[in-house]
């Protein structure tokens, strides 16, 4: 009995064995999804860049049920419970005028009574750098001061993404509102291998 307890231990450890470096060689031959993306060390890879969120009132965001109690409406608040929704472009610089690099499209509630804090979520799809694809975030959005938001999925080459998205507001003036969208993403060390919608 220890002479097949040992064997079939012996035989274990080489599968374990042939199947590492199987895995070794695949990860080796596997060809990046962007030659943009950097290593972190950890055999993830990552990605950050900044695009800028216009944002444009009945235009292109429209209040689509008023709030009950609170802050009247102005660029930077809404009454409690006032839903809008939006889909604005994303672009490169400040400069609404600069080059579009994708579109921001979701829904806020206002959720406190001074109408400067609401729940968010976007789907921001982007075609930059030579990525294209989209991540989805949800959060707390604070309409005067950054704002972080979870990466809760992606497709395309954002496909297993996680991270997060900063928002900040660059220009409260008038109709058309600017934030500063940081994009900071990290494919875990397993994202090549998980299978991917063709």
């Amino acid at each position: 009995m220890a002479t097949n307890t040992r064997s079939a231990s012996l035989l274990l450890c080489m599968i374990a064995i042939v199947l590492h470096l199987q895995l070794f060689s695949l990860a080796a031959a596997a060809p990046s999804r962007s030659n943009k993306t950097q290593d972190d060390g950890r055999g993830g890879r990552t990605l950050s860049f900044i695009l800028y969120q216009q944002e444009t009132i009945n235009k292109t965001a429209y209040m689509v049920v008023d709030g009950v109690a609170g802050a009247g409406v102005s660029q930077t608040t809404t009454p409690f419970g006032t839903v809008y929704v939006f889909r604005d472009n994303l672009t490169v610089h400040a400069d609404r005028a600069s080059p579009v690099a994708g579109v921001a499209e979701g829904t806020s509630i206002t959720t406190s009574l001074d109408g400067l804090l609401s729940l968010s979520l976007a789907k921001i799809t982007i075609h930059h750098r030579g990525h294209r694809g989209s991540v989805s975030i949800v959060g707390g959005t604070y309409n005067i001061g950054p704002s972080d938001y979870p990466v809760v999925g992606g497709t395309g080459d954002f496909a297993y993404a996680v991270g997060y998205v900063r928002s900040s507001p660059v220009d409260l003036r008038g109709s058309t509102v600017t934030y500063k969208f940081e994009l900071q993403l990290y494919w875990p060390p397993y994202a090549p291998y998980a299978p991917t919608p063709q």
